[in-house]
């Protein structure tokens, strides 16, 4: 079984929120009221909350998964097909975030990852994310013989 971490779930300004909410309670529930609690839940459901895939090749299946505070994987198997493929995506994200001062925040993230097609071609999920498309390429044929899939 192998275990990818792909992205944090509120990009990286709610990831840092997240995690400033979530030391903030343990603070407030330590010193003043139970309150805190609450703030402690909510932090670390925005800061530690995460995407990833489960890759297990002895039952040739695979499963995208959202979990949530960081633990509680959700998600279900899909079965690897042999008509199935996999390719090389380059993936562009960004987020924007807002101060109280109205002045915008950009960041974007430049990435390859390796994506599962269906038998037509269509994009099914990522499996794996990588910084480069050197180390991106020479990962796919591994994996693709891992799983018993062609590579496109």
């Amino acid at each position: 079984m192998t275990h990818n971490k792909l992205d944090n779930s509120f990009g990286p300004a709610g990831t840092s929120a997240g995690i400033f909410l979530f030391m903030a309670g343990i603070g407030i529930t330590f010193f003043y009221s139970p309150l805190g609690i609450i703030i402690m839940v909510i932090g670390a459901f925005v800061g530690f909350s995460n995407s990833s895939t489960l890759i297990d090749s002895d039952q040739k299946r695979i499963k995208f998964t959202n979990n949530l505070f960081g633990l509680v994987p959700t998600g279900k198997w899909i079965p690897i097909k042999k008509e199935m493929a996999l390719s090389i995506k380059r993936s562009n994200r960004s987020w924007r975030a807002y101060s109280r001062s109205n002045r915008t925040l950009d960041t974007s993230e430049n990435d390859y990852r390796i994506m599962l097609l269906d038998k037509n071609g269509k994009e099914i999920m990522s499996i794996k994310k990588y910084s480069t498309l050197k180390t991106a390429k020479a990962d796919l044929g591994p994996l693709s013989q891992q799983l018993g899939l062609s590579a496109v």
